[in-house]
Protein backbone atom coordinates (compact mmCIF):
# COMPACT_ATOMS: atom_id res chain seq x y z
CA UNK A 1 0.00 0.00 0.00
CA UNK A 2 1.23 3.33 -0.71
CA UNK A 3 1.64 6.11 1.71
CA UNK A 4 -0.43 8.88 0.57
CA UNK A 5 -0.48 12.79 1.20
CA UNK A 6 -2.04 15.60 0.01
CA UNK A 7 -1.30 19.16 0.13
CA UNK A 8 -3.45 22.44 1.52
CA UNK A 9 -1.46 25.10 -0.49
CA UNK A 10 -0.30 24.41 -4.13
CA UNK A 11 2.28 27.84 -4.74
CA UNK A 12 5.95 27.53 -5.06
CA UNK A 13 6.87 25.84 -1.97
CA UNK A 14 4.27 22.95 -2.70
CA UNK A 15 5.87 22.36 -5.52
CA UNK A 16 9.24 21.87 -3.90
CA UNK A 17 7.55 19.41 -1.56
CA UNK A 18 5.88 17.25 -4.70
CA UNK A 19 8.90 17.25 -6.17
CA UNK A 20 10.89 16.00 -3.52
CA UNK A 21 7.97 13.24 -2.63
CA UNK A 22 7.83 12.08 -5.21
CA UNK A 23 11.12 10.27 -5.18
CA UNK A 24 10.61 8.28 -2.17
CA UNK A 25 9.59 4.63 -2.91
CA UNK A 26 6.43 3.77 -2.03
CA UNK A 27 4.83 7.44 -1.36
CA UNK A 28 1.72 8.60 -3.68
CA UNK A 29 0.49 12.38 -4.04
CA UNK A 30 -3.93 12.03 -4.13
CA UNK A 31 -4.83 15.67 -3.90
CA UNK A 32 -4.31 19.26 -3.40
CA UNK A 33 -6.67 22.59 -2.37
CA UNK A 34 -5.86 25.85 -3.11
CA UNK A 35 -7.96 29.05 -3.36
CA UNK A 36 -6.02 30.66 -6.18
CA UNK A 37 -7.60 28.18 -9.15
CA UNK A 38 -4.79 28.75 -11.31
CA UNK A 39 -2.36 27.89 -9.11
CA UNK A 40 -3.93 24.76 -8.20
CA UNK A 41 -4.28 23.61 -11.83
CA UNK A 42 -0.73 24.01 -12.37
CA UNK A 43 0.26 22.37 -9.32
CA UNK A 44 -1.68 19.47 -10.56
CA UNK A 45 -1.06 19.38 -13.82
CA UNK A 46 2.94 19.39 -13.67
CA UNK A 47 3.02 17.18 -10.11
CA UNK A 48 0.50 14.74 -11.68
CA UNK A 49 -2.28 14.86 -8.89
CA UNK A 50 -5.67 13.69 -9.70
CA UNK A 51 -8.06 15.39 -7.04
CA UNK A 52 -8.16 19.13 -6.20
CA UNK A 53 -10.19 21.09 -4.44
CA UNK A 54 -10.88 24.92 -3.79
CA UNK A 55 -11.52 24.24 0.12
CA UNK A 56 -9.40 22.37 2.00
CA UNK A 57 -12.33 21.22 4.61
CA UNK A 58 -13.92 19.95 1.80
CA UNK A 59 -10.44 18.25 0.37
CA UNK A 60 -10.14 16.71 4.01
CA UNK A 61 -13.57 15.46 4.19
CA UNK A 62 -13.59 13.65 1.03
CA UNK A 63 -10.09 12.33 1.25
CA UNK A 64 -11.13 10.31 4.05
CA UNK A 65 -7.99 7.47 3.16
CA UNK A 66 -5.09 10.42 2.85
CA UNK A 67 -2.53 9.80 5.54
CA UNK A 68 -0.56 13.22 5.67
CA UNK A 69 -1.06 16.55 4.79
CA UNK A 70 1.60 18.89 3.68
CA UNK A 71 0.63 22.49 4.96
CA UNK A 72 1.97 25.20 2.02
CA UNK A 73 -0.05 28.05 2.73
CA UNK A 74 1.04 31.56 3.81
CA UNK A 75 2.09 32.11 7.86
CA UNK A 76 -1.58 33.16 8.55
CA UNK A 77 -3.09 30.05 7.24
CA UNK A 78 -1.01 27.29 9.29
CA UNK A 79 -2.47 26.86 12.67
CA UNK A 80 -5.92 26.63 11.05
CA UNK A 81 -5.02 24.36 8.51
CA UNK A 82 -2.89 22.39 10.42
CA UNK A 83 -5.23 21.65 13.16
CA UNK A 84 -8.07 20.85 10.75
CA UNK A 85 -5.94 18.59 8.84
CA UNK A 86 -4.98 16.86 12.44
CA UNK A 87 -8.43 16.63 13.85
CA UNK A 88 -8.95 14.84 10.11
CA UNK A 89 -6.51 12.36 11.20
CA UNK A 90 -3.71 13.14 9.30
CA UNK A 91 -0.31 13.14 9.79
CA UNK A 92 1.12 16.70 9.13
CA UNK A 93 4.41 18.92 7.86
CA UNK A 94 3.79 22.84 8.17
CA UNK A 95 5.89 25.01 6.68
CA UNK A 96 8.03 27.05 8.30
CA UNK A 97 7.42 29.14 10.85
CA UNK A 98 5.19 27.19 12.36
CA UNK A 99 2.68 29.78 13.08
CA UNK A 100 1.93 33.25 13.71
CA UNK A 101 2.15 32.59 17.67
CA UNK A 102 2.92 31.25 20.81
CA UNK A 103 -0.44 30.12 21.26
CA UNK A 104 -1.22 28.69 17.83
CA UNK A 105 1.83 26.73 18.20
CA UNK A 106 0.63 25.16 21.47
CA UNK A 107 -2.50 24.32 19.96
CA UNK A 108 -1.32 22.74 16.99
CA UNK A 109 0.97 20.66 19.52
CA UNK A 110 -2.44 19.76 21.97
CA UNK A 111 -4.26 18.93 18.89
CA UNK A 112 -1.49 16.37 17.49
CA UNK A 113 -1.23 15.04 20.79
CA UNK A 114 -4.86 14.68 21.08
CA UNK A 115 -5.42 13.13 17.48
CA UNK A 116 -2.26 10.36 18.25
CA UNK A 117 -0.71 11.71 14.90
CA UNK A 118 2.64 13.11 13.94
CA UNK A 119 3.59 17.32 13.47
CA UNK A 120 6.30 17.66 11.62
CA UNK A 121 7.99 21.43 11.42
CA UNK A 122 9.52 22.28 7.62
CA UNK A 123 13.22 23.12 9.41
CA UNK A 124 15.44 22.31 6.64
CA UNK A 125 18.48 23.30 7.19
CA UNK A 126 18.85 20.91 10.47
CA UNK A 127 19.19 18.20 7.49
CA UNK A 128 21.81 20.15 5.84
CA UNK A 129 25.10 17.87 6.53
CA UNK A 130 27.27 20.77 7.75
CA UNK A 131 24.43 21.39 10.38
CA UNK A 132 24.73 17.12 11.21
CA UNK A 133 28.45 17.60 11.87
CA UNK A 134 28.19 20.78 14.23
CA UNK A 135 25.64 18.83 16.37
CA UNK A 136 27.99 15.72 16.85
CA UNK A 137 31.00 17.60 17.88
CA UNK A 138 28.04 19.06 20.71
CA UNK A 139 26.32 15.87 21.71
CA UNK A 140 30.10 14.08 21.99
CA UNK A 141 31.48 17.18 23.47
CA UNK A 142 34.03 18.18 21.76
CA UNK A 143 33.53 21.58 22.18
CA UNK A 144 32.08 21.65 26.43
CA UNK A 145 29.57 24.21 27.21
CA UNK A 146 28.57 26.56 24.05
CA UNK A 147 28.65 29.81 25.06
CA UNK A 148 27.22 31.93 22.50
CA UNK A 149 26.13 31.43 18.59
CA UNK A 150 26.10 33.95 16.05
CA UNK A 151 23.23 33.80 13.49
CA UNK A 152 23.48 36.29 10.35
CA UNK A 153 20.71 35.74 7.31
CA UNK A 154 21.83 38.89 5.37
CA UNK A 155 20.73 40.34 1.69
CA UNK A 156 21.87 43.66 0.77
CA UNK A 157 19.03 43.57 -1.81
CA UNK A 158 16.57 40.60 -2.08
CA UNK A 159 12.97 42.28 -0.64
CA UNK A 160 10.61 39.32 -1.93
CA UNK A 161 8.97 40.80 -5.39
CA UNK A 162 6.36 37.49 -5.43
CA UNK A 163 3.80 35.86 -3.03
CA UNK A 164 3.15 38.22 0.33
CA UNK A 165 6.25 38.20 2.12
CA UNK A 166 5.63 41.88 1.93
CA UNK A 167 2.31 42.15 4.03
CA UNK A 168 2.59 41.85 7.81
CA UNK A 169 -1.03 40.35 8.43
CA UNK A 170 -0.18 37.61 6.28
CA UNK A 171 3.18 36.99 7.13
CA UNK A 172 3.92 38.16 10.65
CA UNK A 173 7.05 40.04 10.10
CA UNK A 174 9.76 40.35 7.54
CA UNK A 175 13.66 39.22 7.61
CA UNK A 176 13.36 37.88 10.78
CA UNK A 177 10.47 35.57 10.21
CA UNK A 178 11.14 34.84 6.77
CA UNK A 179 14.73 33.84 6.54
CA UNK A 180 15.82 34.60 10.08
CA UNK A 181 13.92 31.47 10.83
CA UNK A 182 16.56 28.94 8.76
CA UNK A 183 19.43 30.11 10.64
CA UNK A 184 17.63 30.12 14.08
CA UNK A 185 16.10 26.74 13.65
CA UNK A 186 19.75 25.54 12.49
CA UNK A 187 22.04 26.97 15.10
CA UNK A 188 19.10 26.35 18.01
CA UNK A 189 19.53 22.61 16.68
CA UNK A 190 22.92 22.54 16.30
CA UNK A 191 24.22 23.90 19.99
CA UNK A 192 21.38 21.38 21.31
CA UNK A 193 17.90 22.85 21.23
CA UNK A 194 18.23 25.06 24.56
CA UNK A 195 15.24 26.40 25.95
CA UNK A 196 14.98 30.18 25.38
CA UNK A 197 14.06 32.35 28.43
CA UNK A 198 14.64 35.68 27.06
CA UNK A 199 14.60 38.01 24.18
CA UNK A 200 15.84 41.52 23.29
CA UNK A 201 15.88 43.19 19.74
CA UNK A 202 14.97 45.88 17.00
CA UNK A 203 13.44 46.13 13.58
CA UNK A 204 13.72 48.96 11.14
CA UNK A 205 12.07 49.55 7.95
CA UNK A 206 13.92 51.95 5.62
CA UNK A 207 14.23 50.77 1.90
CA UNK A 208 11.25 48.69 1.08
CA UNK A 209 7.95 50.66 1.71
CA UNK A 210 9.13 53.02 -0.90
CA UNK A 211 10.01 53.18 -4.74
CA UNK A 212 13.46 52.38 -5.51
CA UNK A 213 15.74 54.11 -8.16
CA UNK A 214 18.76 51.67 -7.56
CA UNK A 215 20.05 49.91 -10.79
CA UNK A 216 19.47 46.37 -9.38
CA UNK A 217 19.19 43.05 -10.76
CA UNK A 218 16.57 42.40 -7.98
CA UNK A 219 13.88 45.04 -8.07
CA UNK A 220 9.89 45.58 -8.56
CA UNK A 221 8.75 43.88 -5.27
CA UNK A 222 5.77 45.71 -4.49
CA UNK A 223 6.57 48.60 -2.10
CA UNK A 224 2.79 49.92 -1.96
CA UNK A 225 1.92 47.23 0.57
CA UNK A 226 5.23 46.66 2.07
CA UNK A 227 4.37 46.69 5.72
CA UNK A 228 7.08 44.19 7.51
CA UNK A 229 10.96 45.59 8.46
CA UNK A 230 14.08 45.67 5.83
CA UNK A 231 16.16 44.57 9.22
CA UNK A 232 16.06 43.10 12.54
CA UNK A 233 18.33 42.06 15.00
CA UNK A 234 18.19 40.04 18.33
CA UNK A 235 19.52 38.65 20.90
CA UNK A 236 18.22 35.28 22.94
CA UNK A 237 18.64 33.89 26.46
CA UNK A 238 18.71 30.51 27.33
CA UNK A 239 17.84 28.63 30.64
CA UNK A 240 21.29 27.14 30.58
CA UNK A 241 22.67 30.23 30.01
CA UNK A 242 23.75 30.42 26.88
CA UNK A 243 22.85 33.16 23.72
CA UNK A 244 22.07 33.51 20.03
CA UNK A 245 22.22 36.58 18.50
CA UNK A 246 20.18 36.96 15.01
CA UNK A 247 20.74 39.75 12.43
CA UNK A 248 18.30 39.45 9.65
CA UNK A 249 17.57 41.63 6.63
CA UNK A 250 16.03 42.31 3.20
CA UNK A 251 17.85 45.20 1.99
CA UNK A 252 20.83 46.31 4.31
CA UNK A 253 24.00 48.42 3.18
CA UNK A 254 26.60 45.56 3.46
CA UNK A 255 29.09 44.10 0.93
CA UNK A 256 27.27 41.03 0.29
CA UNK A 257 24.56 38.31 1.45
CA UNK A 258 25.77 36.59 4.13
CA UNK A 259 23.83 32.86 5.53
CA UNK A 260 25.62 31.48 8.41
CA UNK A 261 26.14 30.99 12.33
CA UNK A 262 29.25 30.60 14.21
CA UNK A 263 29.38 29.01 17.56
CA UNK A 264 31.80 29.72 20.02
CA UNK A 265 31.99 27.05 23.33
CA UNK A 266 34.48 27.01 26.14
CA UNK A 267 36.69 24.14 24.30
CA UNK A 268 35.93 24.58 20.71
CA UNK A 269 33.54 26.07 18.03
CA UNK A 270 32.85 26.16 14.36
CA UNK A 271 31.42 28.14 11.56
CA UNK A 272 28.47 26.92 8.86
CA UNK A 273 29.85 28.24 5.85
CA UNK A 274 32.39 27.26 5.62
CA UNK A 275 31.77 24.43 7.63
CA UNK A 276 35.01 24.63 10.18
CA UNK A 277 36.14 23.44 13.06
CA UNK A 278 38.16 25.61 15.30
CA UNK A 279 39.91 24.28 18.71
CA UNK A 280 43.34 23.97 20.61
CA UNK A 281 45.47 20.94 20.40
CA UNK A 282 49.10 20.29 22.03
CA UNK A 283 49.86 24.03 22.79
CA UNK A 284 48.50 25.26 19.07
CA UNK A 285 45.29 26.71 17.67
CA UNK A 286 43.90 24.79 15.19
CA UNK A 287 41.19 25.29 12.36
CA UNK A 288 40.07 22.14 10.96
CA UNK A 289 37.71 21.69 7.61
CA UNK A 290 36.84 18.28 7.03
CA UNK A 291 37.67 16.37 4.10
CA UNK A 292 34.24 15.39 3.13
CA UNK A 293 30.58 16.34 4.50
CA UNK A 294 27.68 14.27 3.19
CA UNK A 295 24.13 15.75 2.32
CA UNK A 296 25.35 19.27 2.01
CA UNK A 297 23.16 22.24 0.07
CA UNK A 298 19.54 22.69 -1.15
CA UNK A 299 18.56 19.76 -2.96
CA UNK A 300 20.71 17.23 -0.57
CA UNK A 301 18.80 18.91 2.39
CA UNK A 302 15.55 19.16 0.99
CA UNK A 303 15.31 15.27 -0.11
CA UNK A 304 16.53 14.67 3.62
CA UNK A 305 13.65 16.41 4.65
CA UNK A 306 11.08 15.10 2.74
CA UNK A 307 11.98 11.57 3.67
CA UNK A 308 12.21 12.23 7.38
CA UNK A 309 8.39 13.55 7.26
CA UNK A 310 7.72 10.21 5.37
CA UNK A 311 9.87 8.13 7.77
CA UNK A 312 8.53 9.65 10.47
CA UNK A 313 4.99 9.25 9.97
CA UNK A 314 4.67 6.11 8.30
CA UNK A 315 8.35 3.72 9.81
CA UNK A 316 7.93 5.74 13.20
CA UNK A 317 11.96 7.50 12.94
CA UNK A 318 12.14 9.98 15.31
CA UNK A 319 11.14 13.56 14.85
CA UNK A 320 14.12 15.81 14.51
CA UNK A 321 11.83 18.74 13.80
CA UNK A 322 8.82 18.50 16.53
CA UNK A 323 5.93 20.89 17.28
CA UNK A 324 8.03 21.50 20.38
CA UNK A 325 11.09 22.58 18.15
CA UNK A 326 8.69 24.95 16.02
CA UNK A 327 7.83 26.23 19.37
CA UNK A 328 10.89 27.13 20.49
CA UNK A 329 11.81 28.83 17.58
CA UNK A 330 8.66 30.64 17.61
CA UNK A 331 9.20 31.75 20.90
CA UNK A 332 12.45 33.52 19.72
CA UNK A 333 11.11 34.95 16.96
CA UNK A 334 7.74 36.49 18.85
CA UNK A 335 10.53 37.71 21.84
CA UNK A 336 12.23 39.68 19.31
CA UNK A 337 9.36 41.65 17.14
CA UNK A 338 7.75 41.85 21.10
CA UNK A 339 10.99 43.62 22.48
CA UNK A 340 11.15 45.85 19.40
CA UNK A 341 7.96 46.90 19.66
CA UNK A 342 8.29 47.16 23.23
CA UNK A 343 11.33 48.59 23.54
CA UNK A 344 12.67 46.33 26.52
CA UNK A 345 13.65 42.61 26.98
CA UNK A 346 10.93 40.02 27.58
CA UNK A 347 10.78 36.94 28.92
CA UNK A 348 9.80 33.87 26.71
CA UNK A 349 8.81 31.46 29.44
CA UNK A 350 4.89 32.94 29.35
CA UNK A 351 4.34 32.75 25.67
CA UNK A 352 1.69 35.32 24.98
CA UNK A 353 0.18 36.89 21.15
CA UNK A 354 3.23 37.62 18.57
CA UNK A 355 3.95 40.41 15.94
CA UNK A 356 1.07 42.35 17.87
CA UNK A 357 -1.64 40.25 16.45
CA UNK A 358 -4.91 39.51 18.71
CA UNK A 359 -4.20 36.57 21.23
CA UNK A 360 -7.06 34.98 20.03
CA UNK A 361 -6.64 32.38 17.26
CA UNK A 362 -9.85 31.43 14.38
CA UNK A 363 -9.62 27.21 14.36
CA UNK A 364 -11.65 25.08 11.94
Amino acid sequence: MAFTIGFIGAGGIAHQHASNLKRIAGVELVCASDISASALADFTTKQGVARSYADYREMLAQERDVEAICVCTPNAEHTPNTIAALQAGKHVLVEKPMAMSVEGCRAMISTAAQARRQLVVGFQYRFDGRTQLIRRQVDDGAFGKVLHVRCQALRRRGIPNWGVFGRKDLQGGGPMIDIGVHVIEMAHYAMGSPKPRSASGNTWTYLGDRASAVESAWKNWDWSTYTVEDLAVGLIRFENGSTLSIEASFAAHIEKDVWNFTMMAEKGGASWDPVQVFTDQNGYMFTLAPAFVPNQGWDAMWAEKMKHFVEVCRDGRTNLASGDDGLMVQQMLDGVYRSAASKQEVSLSAGGPTFGLPGSIELP
